[in-house]
Protein backbone atom coordinates (compact mmCIF):
# COMPACT_ATOMS: atom_id res chain seq x y z
CA UNK A 1 0.00 0.00 0.00
CA UNK A 2 1.49 3.26 -1.15
CA UNK A 3 1.78 5.39 1.45
CA UNK A 4 0.84 9.36 0.90
CA UNK A 5 3.17 12.15 0.90
CA UNK A 6 1.26 14.99 2.57
CA UNK A 7 1.13 13.97 6.67
CA UNK A 8 4.94 13.46 6.54
CA UNK A 9 5.67 16.30 4.71
CA UNK A 10 3.55 18.21 7.83
CA UNK A 11 5.04 16.32 9.83
CA UNK A 12 8.35 17.30 9.01
CA UNK A 13 7.54 21.28 8.85
CA UNK A 14 5.47 21.38 11.98
CA UNK A 15 7.57 19.12 14.29
CA UNK A 16 10.38 17.60 13.43
CA UNK A 17 12.38 21.04 11.95
CA UNK A 18 10.78 23.33 14.59
CA UNK A 19 10.59 21.13 17.99
CA UNK A 20 13.10 18.38 17.55
CA UNK A 21 15.72 20.18 15.33
CA UNK A 22 14.55 23.53 16.62
CA UNK A 23 16.05 25.06 13.00
CA UNK A 24 16.10 28.95 12.71
CA UNK A 25 13.26 30.38 10.82
CA UNK A 26 15.12 31.43 7.77
CA UNK A 27 16.33 26.94 7.11
CA UNK A 28 12.18 26.71 7.31
CA UNK A 29 11.93 29.12 4.80
CA UNK A 30 14.73 27.61 2.46
CA UNK A 31 13.41 24.28 3.31
CA UNK A 32 9.93 25.80 2.25
CA UNK A 33 10.61 27.01 -0.83
CA UNK A 34 12.87 23.75 -2.15
CA UNK A 35 9.66 21.68 -1.26
CA UNK A 36 6.98 23.95 -3.46
CA UNK A 37 9.79 23.85 -6.52
CA UNK A 38 9.64 20.24 -6.35
CA UNK A 39 5.46 20.05 -5.71
CA UNK A 40 5.07 22.07 -8.80
CA UNK A 41 7.80 20.48 -10.56
CA UNK A 42 6.17 16.37 -9.83
CA UNK A 43 2.90 18.15 -10.63
CA UNK A 44 3.59 19.24 -14.56
CA UNK A 45 5.56 15.80 -14.50
CA UNK A 46 2.94 13.40 -13.36
CA UNK A 47 -0.21 15.25 -12.97
CA UNK A 48 -0.97 14.61 -9.95
CA UNK A 49 -2.09 16.94 -7.31
CA UNK A 50 0.46 17.58 -4.47
CA UNK A 51 -2.17 15.79 -1.99
CA UNK A 52 -2.73 12.96 -3.75
CA UNK A 53 1.14 12.50 -4.16
CA UNK A 54 2.95 9.03 -2.48
CA UNK A 55 6.39 9.05 -1.22
CA UNK A 56 7.14 6.40 -4.29
CA UNK A 57 6.53 9.20 -6.50
CA UNK A 58 9.64 10.99 -5.46
CA UNK A 59 12.05 8.60 -6.29
CA UNK A 60 15.42 8.64 -6.81
CA UNK A 61 15.08 9.53 -10.89
CA UNK A 62 12.32 11.83 -10.26
CA UNK A 63 14.37 13.63 -7.93
CA UNK A 64 17.69 13.73 -10.51
CA UNK A 65 15.20 15.28 -12.93
CA UNK A 66 13.77 17.69 -10.43
CA UNK A 67 17.49 18.80 -9.68
CA UNK A 68 18.54 18.85 -13.28
CA UNK A 69 15.10 21.09 -14.17
CA UNK A 70 17.00 23.05 -11.59
CA UNK A 71 19.89 24.10 -13.51
CA UNK A 72 18.78 23.75 -16.98
CA UNK A 73 15.53 25.30 -16.81
CA UNK A 74 15.85 27.84 -14.25
CA UNK A 75 19.22 28.44 -14.65
CA UNK A 76 20.35 28.08 -10.86
CA UNK A 77 24.13 27.30 -9.57
CA UNK A 78 25.51 24.15 -8.48
CA UNK A 79 25.34 25.73 -5.02
CA UNK A 80 21.70 26.22 -5.19
CA UNK A 81 20.89 22.57 -6.58
CA UNK A 82 23.16 21.25 -3.92
CA UNK A 83 20.64 23.54 -1.05
CA UNK A 84 17.83 21.91 -2.27
CA UNK A 85 19.26 18.68 -2.55
CA UNK A 86 19.98 19.04 1.01
CA UNK A 87 16.69 19.89 1.87
CA UNK A 88 14.97 16.65 0.10
CA UNK A 89 17.76 14.44 1.97
CA UNK A 90 16.50 15.93 5.29
CA UNK A 91 13.33 14.89 4.45
CA UNK A 92 13.78 11.48 3.25
CA UNK A 93 15.71 10.76 6.84
CA UNK A 94 12.60 11.31 8.52
CA UNK A 95 10.83 9.67 6.00
CA UNK A 96 12.69 6.58 6.73
CA UNK A 97 11.79 6.61 10.13
CA UNK A 98 8.03 6.83 9.85
CA UNK A 99 7.36 4.59 6.91
CA UNK A 100 9.91 1.62 7.54
CA UNK A 101 8.47 0.35 4.06
CA UNK A 102 9.81 3.29 2.10
CA UNK A 103 13.48 2.75 2.85
CA UNK A 104 14.60 1.13 -0.52
CA UNK A 105 12.98 4.62 -1.64
CA UNK A 106 14.88 6.50 1.10
CA UNK A 107 18.17 4.72 0.31
CA UNK A 108 18.15 5.53 -3.11
CA UNK A 109 17.34 9.25 -2.77
CA UNK A 110 20.12 9.51 0.18
CA UNK A 111 22.63 7.82 -2.20
CA UNK A 112 22.58 11.25 -4.65
CA UNK A 113 25.66 12.86 -4.17
CA UNK A 114 25.77 16.40 -4.00
CA UNK A 115 27.10 17.85 -7.05
CA UNK A 116 31.07 18.96 -6.83
CA UNK A 117 31.89 23.14 -8.47
CA UNK A 118 34.45 25.15 -8.79
CA UNK A 119 34.86 27.85 -6.21
CA UNK A 120 34.87 31.67 -7.27
CA UNK A 121 37.49 33.88 -6.33
CA UNK A 122 36.60 36.55 -3.52
CA UNK A 123 35.18 39.66 -5.50
CA UNK A 124 35.57 43.03 -3.64
CA UNK A 125 35.52 46.76 -3.91
CA UNK A 126 38.71 48.89 -3.55
CA UNK A 127 38.78 51.98 -1.67
CA UNK A 128 37.65 54.78 -4.11
CA UNK A 129 34.88 52.36 -5.13
CA UNK A 130 33.27 51.75 -2.00
CA UNK A 131 33.40 55.36 -1.11
CA UNK A 132 32.03 56.22 -4.31
CA UNK A 133 28.90 54.01 -3.58
CA UNK A 134 28.76 55.60 -0.33
CA UNK A 135 28.62 59.10 -1.60
CA UNK A 136 25.77 58.16 -3.68
CA UNK A 137 22.53 58.50 -2.32
CA UNK A 138 21.00 62.13 -1.97
CA UNK A 139 21.53 63.27 1.67
CA UNK A 140 18.96 65.84 1.23
CA UNK A 141 16.13 63.28 1.36
CA UNK A 142 14.78 61.23 3.61
CA UNK A 143 15.54 58.27 1.55
CA UNK A 144 18.80 59.53 0.70
CA UNK A 145 20.17 59.68 4.79
CA UNK A 146 18.45 56.20 5.21
CA UNK A 147 20.34 54.77 2.20
CA UNK A 148 23.27 56.18 3.32
CA UNK A 149 23.36 55.00 7.00
CA UNK A 150 22.31 51.51 5.89
CA UNK A 151 25.33 51.07 3.46
CA UNK A 152 27.52 52.85 5.58
CA UNK A 153 26.41 50.36 8.66
CA UNK A 154 26.76 47.43 5.96
CA UNK A 155 30.54 48.29 5.27
CA UNK A 156 31.42 49.11 8.05
CA UNK A 157 29.59 46.01 10.37
CA UNK A 158 30.45 43.45 8.03
CA UNK A 159 27.13 42.10 8.18
CA UNK A 160 24.94 40.45 7.01
CA UNK A 161 22.09 40.99 4.59
CA UNK A 162 19.75 38.96 6.86
CA UNK A 163 21.24 40.97 9.42
CA UNK A 164 20.94 44.52 8.38
CA UNK A 165 16.97 43.52 7.18
CA UNK A 166 16.20 42.69 10.85
CA UNK A 167 18.68 44.98 12.66
CA UNK A 168 16.46 47.01 15.59
CA UNK A 169 17.49 49.98 17.30
CA UNK A 170 18.47 48.76 20.15
CA UNK A 171 21.10 46.80 18.66
CA UNK A 172 23.28 49.67 18.56
CA UNK A 173 25.00 50.75 21.62
CA UNK A 174 25.98 54.42 22.10
CA UNK A 175 28.93 54.59 24.31
CA UNK A 176 32.50 55.32 25.08
CA UNK A 177 32.63 53.06 21.76
CA UNK A 178 29.79 53.00 19.86
CA UNK A 179 29.02 48.95 18.91
CA UNK A 180 26.88 46.73 16.93
CA UNK A 181 25.48 43.35 18.41
CA UNK A 182 24.62 41.10 15.89
CA UNK A 183 22.98 37.58 16.16
CA UNK A 184 23.23 36.16 12.36
CA UNK A 185 23.99 32.63 11.09
CA UNK A 186 24.54 29.75 13.14
CA UNK A 187 22.97 31.47 16.44
CA UNK A 188 26.39 33.24 16.57
CA UNK A 189 25.87 36.60 18.62
CA UNK A 190 29.20 38.97 18.01
CA UNK A 191 30.04 42.57 18.80
CA UNK A 192 31.31 44.72 16.29
CA UNK A 193 32.72 48.22 16.94
CA UNK A 194 31.74 50.93 14.71
CA UNK A 195 33.97 53.92 13.64
CA UNK A 196 33.24 57.54 15.38
CA UNK A 197 31.77 58.53 11.70
CA UNK A 198 29.27 55.60 11.50
CA UNK A 199 27.97 56.22 15.05
CA UNK A 200 27.55 59.49 14.58
CA UNK A 201 25.36 59.00 11.47
CA UNK A 202 23.17 56.46 13.36
CA UNK A 203 22.86 58.45 16.43
CA UNK A 204 21.40 61.18 13.81
CA UNK A 205 19.65 59.19 11.64
CA UNK A 206 17.64 57.01 14.58
CA UNK A 207 17.19 60.78 16.32
CA UNK A 208 14.97 61.87 13.20
CA UNK A 209 13.22 58.81 13.36
CA UNK A 210 12.83 58.97 17.08
CA UNK A 211 12.92 55.09 17.29
CA UNK A 212 12.12 52.77 20.28
CA UNK A 213 14.83 50.20 20.65
CA UNK A 214 12.52 47.47 19.37
CA UNK A 215 12.07 49.38 16.02
CA UNK A 216 13.31 48.26 13.19
CA UNK A 217 16.46 50.41 12.51
CA UNK A 218 16.14 51.05 8.93
CA UNK A 219 12.48 50.92 7.72
CA UNK A 220 10.77 51.50 4.58
CA UNK A 221 8.87 54.04 3.78
CA UNK A 222 5.21 52.91 5.11
CA UNK A 223 7.46 51.85 8.33
CA UNK A 224 7.90 47.89 7.51
CA UNK A 225 11.34 45.87 7.52
CA UNK A 226 12.99 46.20 4.12
CA UNK A 227 13.00 42.82 2.35
CA UNK A 228 16.73 41.61 1.04
CA UNK A 229 15.56 42.25 -2.51
CA UNK A 230 14.90 45.99 -1.06
CA UNK A 231 18.33 45.90 0.03
CA UNK A 232 19.80 44.69 -2.69
CA UNK A 233 17.89 47.60 -4.79
CA UNK A 234 19.45 50.30 -3.29
CA UNK A 235 22.97 48.95 -3.56
CA UNK A 236 21.88 48.86 -7.00
CA UNK A 237 20.77 51.99 -7.63
CA UNK A 238 23.68 53.33 -5.32
CA UNK A 239 26.25 51.79 -7.76
CA UNK A 240 24.13 53.05 -10.98
CA UNK A 241 24.86 56.61 -9.94
CA UNK A 242 28.48 55.49 -8.47
CA UNK A 243 29.55 54.26 -12.36
CA UNK A 244 29.10 57.58 -13.38
CA UNK A 245 32.10 59.13 -11.37
CA UNK A 246 34.18 55.29 -10.82
CA UNK A 247 33.88 53.40 -14.17
CA UNK A 248 35.46 50.35 -12.62
CA UNK A 249 32.41 49.52 -11.02
CA UNK A 250 30.51 48.61 -14.30
CA UNK A 251 32.82 45.64 -14.49
CA UNK A 252 31.79 44.31 -11.58
CA UNK A 253 28.88 42.54 -9.80
CA UNK A 254 28.36 44.03 -6.69
CA UNK A 255 26.32 42.83 -4.43
CA UNK A 256 24.92 42.43 -0.94
CA UNK A 257 27.55 40.14 0.37
CA UNK A 258 30.22 41.72 -1.55
CA UNK A 259 30.10 45.33 0.71
CA UNK A 260 31.86 42.70 3.58
CA UNK A 261 34.95 41.72 1.60
CA UNK A 262 36.78 45.00 0.94
CA UNK A 263 37.57 45.25 4.63
CA UNK A 264 40.55 42.69 3.91
CA UNK A 265 41.08 44.46 0.53
CA UNK A 266 41.24 48.08 1.13
CA UNK A 267 43.78 50.53 2.39
CA UNK A 268 42.72 51.60 5.81
CA UNK A 269 43.91 54.24 8.40
CA UNK A 270 47.35 53.77 9.73
CA UNK A 271 46.27 53.35 13.30
CA UNK A 272 43.85 50.84 12.19
CA UNK A 273 46.43 48.71 10.36
CA UNK A 274 49.27 47.73 12.49
CA UNK A 275 50.20 44.15 12.85
CA UNK A 276 52.91 42.82 15.12
CA UNK A 277 53.48 39.29 14.09
CA UNK A 278 56.09 36.91 14.64
CA UNK A 279 56.59 37.16 10.72
CA UNK A 280 58.73 40.17 10.66
CA UNK A 281 58.40 43.64 11.63
CA UNK A 282 55.80 45.78 11.81
CA UNK A 283 54.96 47.47 8.74
CA UNK A 284 52.43 49.66 7.16
CA UNK A 285 53.00 48.81 3.35
CA UNK A 286 49.64 47.05 2.05
CA UNK A 287 51.08 43.90 0.30
CA UNK A 288 53.37 43.29 3.49
CA UNK A 289 50.03 43.35 5.35
CA UNK A 290 48.22 41.37 3.12
CA UNK A 291 50.95 38.50 2.59
CA UNK A 292 51.09 38.61 6.74
CA UNK A 293 47.71 38.48 7.30
CA UNK A 294 47.17 35.50 4.20
CA UNK A 295 49.77 33.93 6.36
CA UNK A 296 47.68 33.51 9.36
CA UNK A 297 45.13 32.68 7.66
CA UNK A 298 46.80 29.36 5.96
CA UNK A 299 47.94 28.53 9.25
CA UNK A 300 44.48 27.26 10.60
CA UNK A 301 45.03 24.20 8.58
CA UNK A 302 47.37 22.46 10.78
CA UNK A 303 50.31 24.62 11.27
CA UNK A 304 50.02 25.98 14.68
CA UNK A 305 52.98 24.20 15.80
CA UNK A 306 55.15 26.25 13.55
CA UNK A 307 53.90 29.32 14.48
CA UNK A 308 54.56 28.59 18.50
CA UNK A 309 58.23 28.14 17.51
CA UNK A 310 58.10 31.29 15.32
CA UNK A 311 56.70 33.02 18.19
CA UNK A 312 59.26 31.51 20.80
CA UNK A 313 62.26 32.83 19.01
CA UNK A 314 60.75 36.52 18.87
CA UNK A 315 61.60 39.07 21.24
CA UNK A 316 58.04 39.65 22.31
CA UNK A 317 56.97 36.72 23.56
CA UNK A 318 53.31 37.64 23.12
CA UNK A 319 52.94 39.82 20.14
CA UNK A 320 50.09 42.27 19.73
CA UNK A 321 47.84 41.43 16.98
CA UNK A 322 45.09 43.54 16.46
CA UNK A 323 42.69 43.44 13.43
CA UNK A 324 40.41 45.69 11.31
CA UNK A 325 37.43 46.77 12.85
CA UNK A 326 35.56 46.56 9.77
CA UNK A 327 36.78 42.31 9.97
CA UNK A 328 34.62 40.95 12.58
CA UNK A 329 34.64 37.76 11.63
CA UNK A 330 38.83 37.39 12.49
CA UNK A 331 39.57 35.79 15.05
CA UNK A 332 42.31 34.94 16.79
CA UNK A 333 43.33 31.17 18.19
CA UNK A 334 43.31 30.54 21.62
CA UNK A 335 47.04 29.51 21.25
CA UNK A 336 48.32 33.29 20.39
CA UNK A 337 46.82 34.78 23.76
Amino acid sequence: MSTLLAPILQYFFTEHLTTHRQVSPRTIVAYRDSFRLLLQFLKNKTGKQPSTLCVEDLDASAILDFLESLEKQRDNQVCSRNARLTAIRSFFHVVALRDPASVGVVNRVLAIPRKRTDKRLVGYLTREEIDTVLAAPDQSTWIGRRDYALLLTMYNSGARLSEMTCMRRGQVKFDSTTYLQLHGKGRKERLVPLWTKTGRVLRNWFRELELKPTEVAFPSVRGTPLSSDGVDYILQQAVKRAAKACSSLLSKRVTPHLIRHPALCTCCKPEWTWLSSPFGSVTKASKQRTSTLRQILQSRNGRWNELRQRMARCADSRPTIRCWPFCPRFNIPSSFQ
